[in-house]
């Protein structure tokens, strides 16, 4: 079985590859999208399950969880370090107001989803 998708015509003509590989990334990329959603690695519409192996990195993380939670980037770093580096963890325990331990053990028992954690 394969997965077909109807491009039309292509607007230079003879050359079929352009709408083709276009209309393969779009179809790669809705797929991983919702595998990653499936995953629980996504919050909304941020990316949360992330490994910050590098100053960038890190970076974005400490964005990530301010977005999330709707707090400031300072009070996002000190959740951030408090939960050893766990962007999920940091987010669960800023948004219910509980120490990080706790928040591992909601999204041990959610599966690691923040949205299943935060819930009750």
């Amino acid at each position: 079985m394969g997965i077909i998708l109807d491009t039309g015509q292509e607007v230079i003509s003879g050359s079929t590859r352009l709408k083709a590989g276009t209309a393969q990334k779009i179809a790669l990329n809705t797929f991983s999208s919702a595998v990653m959603v499936r995953l629980n690695k996504v919050f909304g519409n941020l990316m949360v399950d992330v490994r910050p192996t590098n100053a960038k990195l890190v970076r974005r993380a400490i964005r990530l969880i301010a977005l999330a939670s709707g707090t400031n980037e300072a009070r996002a770093q000190e959740a951030f370090e408090a939960c050893d580096r766990q962007v999920k963890t940091a987010i669960v325990s800023i948004l219910k107001a509980i120490g990080p331990d706790q928040a591992r053990k909601r999204l041990a028992a959610a599966q690691g989803s923040v949205r299943a954690a935060l819930q009750g």
